[in-house]
């Protein structure tokens, strides 16, 4: 093996040691001027290692062997992505640097691919025949290209047509996105493939989950730092509720077992004056 390999295979290497979280990233499609930008992103939070295929393999089999296993995921355009962040926020970090991009013939749609109802800059002409060929309900209103009702051209995991992906780039409709793909992370022995968060629906979940728990506990009358003034409250008003009810004589109730007192006895005594 030619020294630069070796010096090459042995710099990555080091940096799996140096650093907590180790990544694998796809490059597939990203332009020169685009790697700069995202780059420019990551700098002082994570460092981009781009090598061969077969050096960052050669790396990752000779490293830690909870590690080893990112080797496996090594495929097309690859590079490694080192830093001190959480798997999950370097996702994040990795996801705002991507820019939307036209589709290209026999791209596939990351998501449903929507064209809204609504006129457009087209004059009247073969466009409209284009669009209608292309799957979206096109006709002329008012001197204008108009589409008649929104429609899913193409759904998510659907590979996009040439005629589509003509008719995207025309209406200025760009829902490809254009970055590095982060495939998978390892961090203190676990590789994290999975990590696109939906962070409001968790913290939905975990705002229910903290409500019925504290609703269980009231019901339930279990003490707590976070239950004891709602309990106590609880407990003070069924006391005076029962106080009211037995007519104990109590000075917190005294008053309320007058008031009622008083209020049977003109009821009495207006039955008494109906007799």
């Amino acid at each position: 093996m030619k020294e630069w390999k070796k010096d090459e295979i042995e710099d990555i290497k080091q940096n799996i040691k140096a650093y907590s979280v180790v990544g694998i990233v796809g490059m597939r499609g990203m332009p020169a001027k685009q790697l700069q930008s995202t780059r420019r992103d990551l700098h002082g939070k994570a460092i981009l290692k781009m090598s061969r295929n077969t050096l960052i393999k050669r790396a990752l089999e000779e490293s830690d062997e909870r590690v080893r296993p990112l080797s496996n995921l090594i495929e097309d355009q690859t590079a490694l992505i080192f830093s001190e962040l959480c798997p999950f926020k370097l996702y994040k970090l990795i996801e705002k640097s991507k820019l939307p991009a036209p589709a290209k013939p026999g791209d596939i749609a990351p998501r449903d691919i929507i064209i809204e109802r609504g006129p457009t800059s087209f004059k009247p002409g073969p466009i409209v025949g284009e669009l209608q060929n292309a799957g979206i309900p096109a006709a002329i209103e008012g001197g204008r290209v108009v589409i008649r009702e929104t429609k899913i051209v193409a759904k998510k995991g659907e590979v996009i047509s040439s005629k589509l992906a003509e008719i995207l780039g025309r209406l200025e409709i760009h829902p490809m996105e254009v970055g590095l793909d982060l495939r998978a992370v390892y961090e203190d022995g676990i590789i994290y493939e999975e990590l696109a968060i939906d962070e409001h629906k968790y913290f939905s979940d975990f705002t229910s989950a903290a409500q019925n728990a504290f609703n269980l506990a009231i019901s339930v009358d279990y003490p707590s730092k976070e239950t004891i003034n709602v309990l106590l409250s609880k407990a003070s008003i069924g006391a005076r509720n029962l106080a009211l009810k037995a007519t104990i004589f109590e000075p917190d109730v005294m008053k309320s077992i007058i008031y009622k007192a008083h209020a049977q006895m003109i009821s009495i005594s207006k039955l008494i004056e109906g007799v």
